[in-house]
């Protein structure tokens, strides 16, 4: 089985060049096979590079270094009590077995690098298996300037000019949010070796320390150049080649010239998911919807979709994300807001000006309520994120620095002309910009008030979790996101229900071979990451969830494709 008169033949092609597609490339190649990555944007690093990096592993071997006692059976029993059987038994059980495996096979041969997060607990404690810490984990630093030529074609720029002149890992960022002498230690210390970066800073260069999934990216990319695997960027594929029902093949445009490639082993589908296709966005999920609000790279059309339903391929979740509150910065870049709207003087309300959940809560839940108060017919989308001068002094939110760091004449008029950023001297002035109910917002915010001196939510429950604590201000008591809204002037924030990408996508066994729609498996095609139906299904189990189903995915694949190891995942 073959593909006619081929251009070139590989044993492994890869089509995406995100975390799953990279992380599949390697393990390919280790295992002995010829690979090519194809990707169609003319960066890569897809939406990996504009995420925080974190995978979340359980049973990993780094956990025991932070004191963390964990075991494959746990980690299957929280996942199988928060996702229930809408995914199969076997794909959960493959995904609690083999990250553990791919972890450690990537560490070993790749220059991928992760530590334990001790303090980053999964979302759910009330679950089995739960862990407090442990399971999310930070990969390292690395100076983009080890990838040489390929330097210039990393996904860059998200972040840039925005909150810090430097980067920081996800340790480093929880440090300098706690606003105490350590954080002023750790600051100091990232800004002098930012600042003694002489070469760089002489040629005004970003910061070269990349962290977060940027680093993660580079760190795939510098593997990919150590095994020589060729990255052709601006090559779109335009169709899958099947020789009878097995898919041997692609057609992939290079430099405005159709390729024929052949793939002896299999294709794996690692394209990311189908955020900026509008048109798919509102035939699958729920209104209002469209391409504006995500958080995820331009290229992630759904081309995995599209290629896949043209062959029978099976679909699955298509009505799910991995949702986020995001907003939108006026130069147009949209930004997930996970941080800020936990600490204390903030609630978030709809357009009625109340409350309608837990602003705390995991932010895949919290967009999902804000979905849900729209439907109610109580004006969610946007809402906003109302905060008092206490809080805007001492916090960040988003992109803004907190006011002792810079006062509101340093932030650019946009903010405030575009109607992201309002603010006003009263409750009832702020309510009357917003056209919002200023009487309920003035209601709304006194019942807050009351409870939250005494460190109590009864309404939502807020800071009862150890989740919810987490992003908040560990110095106030007795409960560290709750706090009054008493000092003007008042501020809000428009936000969005956003996400970080889509979760469905094409339906697949625990091998990571997509099925077609009569349950059978199309041979020689494999899906990863947000390309596939998601393994979390309609659930966040904590953070790190995406990259750490896209990785292991993708491992499981190339495994699969060169070893047949089908007895692995058992």
């Amino acid at each position: 089985m073959a593909v006619e008169n081929p251009d070139l033949t590989v044993d492994w092609l890869v089509v995406g060049a995100g975390a799953a597609g990279m992380t599949g490339a390697v393990v390919a190649h280790q295992s002995g096979g010829s690979v090519l990555v194809v990707e169609k944007e003319a960066v890569y690093g897809g939406t990996t590079a504009k995420s925080g990096g974190v995978a979340w592993i359980p049973a990993n071997h780094r956990q025991a270094e932070v004191g963390v006692r964990d075991s494959v059976d746990e980690g299957y029993a929280y996942l199988k009590a928060l996702i229930g059987d809408s995914v199969s038994d076997a794909r959960i059980r493959a995904y609690a077995t083999r990250a553990s495996e791919m972890l450690c096979f990537m560490s070993t041969h790749s220059h991928v690098s992760y530590s334990a997060l001790p303090r980053y607990m999964d979302y759910y404690e009330h679950l089995p298996g739960y862990k407090p810490g442990g399971r999310s984990m930070d990969n390292a630093p690395i100076d983009l300037r080890r990838l040489g030529a390929d330097a210039g074609t990393i996904r860059l720029g998200h972040y840039d000019g925005l909150l810090l002149p430097f980067n920081v890992t996800v340790e480093e960022g929880q440090a300098l949010q706690e606003m105490n002498a350590r954080a002023y230690l750790t600051g100091l210390r990232l800004l002098l070796r930012y600042l003694l970066d002489i070469p760089a800073r002489w040629k005004r260069q970003r910061d070269n320390r990349l962290t977060l999934g940027p680093a993660l990216v580079a760190r795939l990319r510098l593997s990919l150049q150590d095994r020589g695997i060729p990255l052709w960027l601006n090559a779109p594929v335009r169709e899958l080649v099947r020789d009878g029902s097995r898919v041997c093949g692609a057609l992939v445009e290079k430099e405005g010239k159709v390729q024929r490639v052949e793939a002896r082993r299999g294709v794996l589908l690692a394209t990311g998911g189908f955020s900026h296709n509008a048109a798919l966005r509102q035939r699958y999920q729920r209104a209002p919807i469209g391409d504006k609000w995500t958080a995820a790279a331009p290229g992630a059309t759904g081309d995995a979709v599209t290629m896949g339903t043209r062959i029978g391929a099976a679909l699955g979740f298509m009505e799910c994300a991995w949702w986020s509150p995001t907003y939108t910065i006026p130069d147009g870049r949209v930004l997930a807001l996970i941080a800020g709207k936990s600490n204390p003087g903030s609630i978030m309300v709809n357009r009625q000006g109340r409350r309608f959940a837990n602003e705390a809560q995991p932010y895949e839940d919290l967009v999902k309520a804000q979905y849900q108060s729209e439907a109610r017919g109580e004006g969610a989308i946007p809402c906003y994120l109302v905060f008092d001068a206490t809080y805007r002094g001492k916090y960040a939110v988003g992109h803004l620095k907190p006011g002792k760091v810079e006062r509101d004449a340093g932030i650019p008029r946009e903010n405030f002309t575009s109607g992201l950023l309002t603010k006003a001297d009263t409750l009832e002035e702020l309510a009357d910009k917003l056209q919002i109910d200023g009487a309920a917002l003035s209601q709304t915010v006194a019942d807050f008030n009351h409870h939250a001196r005494r460190g109590e939510d009864p309404g939502f429950g807020r800071g009862a979790t150890q989740h919810d604590r987490y992003y908040a201000d560990r110095t106030v008591s007795p409960n560290p996101s709750l706090g009054p809204l008493e000092t003007p002037p008042y501020y809000a924030l428009r936000c969005d229900p956003g996400d970080l990408d889509t979760k469905g996508g094409l339906l697949c066994d625990e091998y990571a071979r997509v099925m077609d729609t009569g349950g059978k498996v199309i041979e020689g095609l494999y899906a990863a990451g947000n390309a596939s139906a998601a393994v979390m299904g309609n659930t966040y189990p904590g953070a790190g969830a995406t990259i750490g189903s896209a990785m292991t995915f993708a491992y499981i694949a190339a495994r699969h494709a060169f070893a047949g190891d089908e007895q692995e995942s058992t």
